[in-house]
């Protein structure tokens, strides 16, 4: 990557991040009787006891769906893509506070650590073979935001190195893979470039410079300038750029990059933000979002948390009733057409956002 300026954050929520794992690992016996004259447990705004509860059982069903190896398979109709359903899952035991050595669910965040970084390639790919060769850069961009995510409460040394290793190989595999116009596609050898997987790469390479790792400018840059191309009249975001038509899911994702990058007040931003409050429902048919409601909730509800008090007032009670309301008898959710472990992991980022966890997702 030659002469390339490189941005590079070294981490500084680590005693922030401490305080989240106690008070998390406190919320997670919530349920057990309390004592005589103990106060009652003390929830986020807009999360009581109910949601604590649903979120209580969709963590328990994730982890009993944790394979030996550490990864967690999806059985929907799109195949089991382990590598990107394992970093997802991991990204929803982490925002229970839990680390690879603290809270309640250590041994899985564990696990799906190890397995992720054995599932990085000597090109610096994640991926498994025979398993996510059609649509592996998903899975690459969630497993990098998991890792990074991880990295920052790790404490075994060995560990860490790994994890340090496997982001700084797959932040070069994306430099690597990016297209001409500034995006990505499907696999790192397409040579193209479409809006959702662009995005993917995007809160990768962020939460890895996050993390302290070193991500070369340019390749941000080009790609914030890929979605700035694909802006349509009406504010929204376009499948790819030279399309027409916006796409809601992609456009909440694309409104929540520009937020990771503090550019709360960007025009395109805050046009696009309303497009998502315009296009994108609430009910069971998933209105406005393609098939795609869970992904597309996923991106809004980031953003909408980090729109501030007003926003997020009008938006959570709306999605957290809607998500308790999906939530099956085992504990977990449908997510889309996807699966199971899909849809209980994006479930479990929305509800646990008021606890402010997962860095990237910060406030």
């Amino acid at each position: 990557m030659g002469g390339d300026a490189v941005m590079t954050v070294v981490p500084g929520r680590q005693g922030s991040r401490i305080a989240a794992l106690a008070l998390s690992t406190l919320t997670a016996f919530a349920g057990a009787p309390r004592a005589q004259g103990q106060p009652p447990p003390k929830y986020p705004p807009l999360v009581d006891q109910k949601t604590q509860a649903a979120i209580d059982k969709g963590l328990k069903y994730l982890a009993s769906r944790q394979s030996s190896d550490g990864s967690f398979r999806e059985q929907g109709g799109m195949g089991s893509y382990p590598v990107a359903m394992s970093a997802l899952a991991g990204i929803a035991l982490m925002g229970s506070g839990s680390s690879s050595t603290q809270g309640p669910y250590a041994p899985q965040v564990r696990k799906t650590v190890n397995y992720i970084v054995r599932s990085s390639q000597r090109d610096g790919l994640f991926t498994r073979a025979g398993e996510e060769e059609s649509r592996s850069m998903y899975g690459h961009g969630f497993s990098m935001l998991f890792l990074a995510e991880a990295l920052g409460t790790e404490e075994d040394p060995e560990r860490m190195e790994q994890i340090r290793f496997a982001l700084q190989q797959g932040v070069r595999l994306i430099a690597k893979s990016q297209s001409k116009l500034g995006g990505w596609l499907y696999t790192p050898d397409m040579n193209g470039d479409e809006g959702s997987v662009t995005i993917t790469q995007v809160q990768a390479l962020r939460a890895a410079r996050n993390a302290g790792i070193a991500v070369p400018k340019r390749v941000i840059d080009n790609a914030m300038k890929y979605l700035e191309m694909s802006v349509q009249p009406d504010g929204g975001i376009a499948y790819r750029v030279g399309m027409t038509g916006s796409r809601p899911p992609i456009t909440a994702a694309a409104v929540a990059c520009w937020f990771n990058a503090g550019e709360y007040d960007n025009p395109m931003a805050l046009n696009a933000l309303r497009f998502c409050k315009k296009n994108i429902g609430f009910g069971p048919g998933g209105e406005g979002t393609w098939g795609h409601w869970y992904y597309a909730h996923m991106y809004l509800a980031q953003v909408m948390y980090l729109a501030g008090d007003k926003e997020w007032k009008d938006y959570f009670p709306k999605i957290r009733d809607r998500l308790l309301a999906a939530q099956e008898p085992d504990g977990g959710w449908q997510g889309d057409s996807v699966g199971k472990i899909y849809g209980t992991s994006i479930a479990l980022i929305i509800l646990q956002l008021p606890y402010n966890n997962l860095p990237i997702m910060q406030r």
